[in-house]
């Protein structure tokens, strides 16, 4: 191949080149995300709008909540306000003026609002959208039970449900997160205080670590998008996100059951994606055959997206898949048996460790057979 091939094509830059002209023309969006009340979201988010104002830049205030401290208080006289609507039976954010305004950045405290009957858009956050669609940044906050793949978890740990709710693909959209990493320990007296119900500061004290955690990983989720997003628009096909994206190789003779266990505690501890492969062979007897179906049975019941893989050269398919799903784990099973003709050149689990550059290949012993 020359290196004229090499080139990408004059349709590839062109995409890339609209790709990011769009992403240059749209707002910023920065969120602030708590995983419980009380950690300090709207004074980290108005701080943050005050900075940026004594950069320079013409920040403005949308929407901002009703009891607020007296810190915050005074951080929120310190900007223009843009009054929200009052014709619609409560409070919603004013699209029309805000845009007409046309501000370098919008602070909106408190994301995941539903707006009342009659606007021109069922949720906050896709009034936000549109201001980010014309070129306004905005920087907001939202608690983790309003994030709506999560409510489930929240609600399983906190009992608490809530009807708000902001989808993860628009939180994914953001061009940086921040949480707000208040110690558990500061949140449990103003927890239970709000709460209503008391709960014992043990249980609570766990209560809050577990949402904490939950927030870490769902900020990585957004950071590895953002990555994805990036490498996207510059033509960049292969990538390793920040998540974990674990892949297990399957072979009849390979000790199955163990890895696929192993793998699914370790993606379900980090949230992250769990693939099980296998590359096609066709000399195989019935018995491994047989072997074969179990291991990919155990797979999809630990729910494990199965891909049958095809390819002459076992380890290059692998690694092709490995890198075009941004896999951060590679768990395989190896023989310790090696024909004596075989010693001088690597074996396919070493050749595996040599050429996956960027990803950890952990290994599982197994009673014989190739790879």
């Amino acid at each position: 191949m020359t290196e004229v091939d090499r080139r990408p094509s004059p349709e590839t830059f062109l995409r890339q080149a609209e790709l990011e002209e769009r992403h240059l023309r749209r707002g910023k969006l920065k969120i602030f995300l708590g995983y419980a009340s009380g950690v300090g979201k709207s004074f980290r988010m108005l701080d943050e709008g005050r900075r940026r104002k004594e950069r320079g830049q013409d920040v403005v205030v949308a929407a901002a909540q009703h009891a607020v401290s007296e810190d915050v208080e005074e951080l929120i006289d310190r900007f223009e306000v843009i009054p929200p609507r009052m014709d619609l039976g409560a409070p919603a954010l004013d699209v029309q003026l805000i845009r007409k305004r046309h501000p370098s950045v919008c602070l909106i405290d408190g994301l995941a609002y539903n707006n009342p009957p009659g606007s021109k858009h069922p949720y906050r956050w896709q009034d936000v959208e549109e201001l980010l669609r014309n070129g306004i940044s905005v920087v907001t906050s939202i608690n983790l039970q309003y994030v709506a793949e999560r409510q489930e978890q929240v609600e399983a740990i906190r009992g608490r449900v809530v009807k708000e709710s902001v989808p993860l693909a628009f939180l994914l959209t953001a061009d940086e997160i921040e949480i707000v990493d208040a110690p558990p320990e500061y949140c449990v007296d103003r927890a239970n205080s709000r709460n209503g119900v008391m709960v014992a500061p043990e249980e609570l004290s766990r209560q809050l670590s577990e949402l904490r955690e939950i927030a870490l990983l769902l900020a990585a989720e957004v950071v590895d998008h953002q990555l994805e997003e990036y490498l996207h628009r510059n033509g960049v096909e292969q990538h390793y996100g920040a998540n974990e994206r674990i892949l297990v190789c399957l072979t009849p003779r390979s000790n199955a059951a163990l890895m696929i266990r192993r793998a699914r505690r370790q993606a379900e501890r980090f949230h992250g994606e769990l693939y099980a492969v296998y590359v096609e062979q066709s000399d195989l007897d019935e018995d491994d055959r047989t072997t074969l179906e179990s291991n990919l049975s155990l797979s999809r019941e630990a729910k494990a997206q199965v891909h049958v893989l095809h390819g002459e050269d076992p380890v290059g398919a692998i690694l092709k898949f490995a890198g075009e799903q941004g896999v951060t784990q590679i768990f395989v099973g190896h023989s310790q048996r090696t024909k004596w003709w075989n010693s001088w050149r690597p074996n396919p689990v070493e050749r595996l460790i040599l050429e996956s550059d960027g990803i950890d290949v952990r290994i599982f012993p197994h009673s014989g057979g190739a790879m």
